[in-house]
């Protein structure tokens, strides 16, 4: 009976799986936004990428509802999940915009909060990668560091956003990229709530 059982270490290897398409997903928006050479066809493969996301996410929750002995908490387990693929959605979900506005350039704002995502994402997948080890200390600085991001992130945003209402006089333009601002920072916030929940799964696993 007993070797029906799920191996436990499979939900690691999904999560792990889950940040290494993140990551791709934030290197395609960070070159959309350095490059846009072709922005429409890296639109195309974000959104191939944000489908794979969806992809794992659904194993995920589809092992879960099948996994008697699970190696962490099950609703720590599911809300990883949901922060991770809320990660690939609002990376998307900036590259659509992008699209959808009809953007023609990219203000260095906009650059700079997309090099901000890649780090935060780059180190979301260094700390999911420790889980299940004894690496907690580890776990721990790499949290430290996603925070600091998001901070950099909310820092380069406000005066992103406080340069538009000084700057812009097309209120249409204003509008626009006061929300792919936000939108992009949104994303840095998610890994700030994934890595909550990574430190919340080693408090209580210590």
């Amino acid at each position: 009976m007993f070797g029906l059982i799920p191996k436990e270490e499979k939900f690691f290897l999904l999560f792990k799986e889950m940040t290494t398409n993140i990551i791709e997903g934030a290197k395609l928006l960070k070159d959309m936004l350095d490059d846009f050479e072709n922005p429409a066809e890296s639109q195309r493969k974000i959104k191939d990428v944000e489908h794979k996301g969806d992809s794992i996410t659904h194993e995920i929750i589809q092992k879960l509802n099948k996994t008697f002995i699970t190696p962490l908490d099950r609703e720590d387990i599911y809300a990883l999940a949901a922060k991770l693929d809320d990660i690939i959605d609002l990376i998307d979900a900036s590259a659509a915009r992008i699209i959808m506005y009809n953007i023609e350039s990219i203000p260095a704002y906009a650059k700079s909060l997309g090099f901000i995502i890649l780090q935060s994402c780059q180190a979301v997948d260094k700390a999911v990668a420790m889980l299940g080890k004894k690496t907690n200390d580890e776990i721990f600085a790499t949290c430290v560091e996603i925070n600091a991001l998001e901070n950099e992130a909310d820092r380069v945003s406000r005066e992103a956003i406080s340069r538009l209402f000084d700057d812009e006089k097309d209120p249409i333009q204003l509008i626009k990229w006061k929300e792919i601002y936000e939108t992009l920072e949104r994303a840095t916030d998610k890994c700030e709530d994934a890595a909550n929940i990574l430190e919340s799964v080693v408090v209580k696993n210590a």
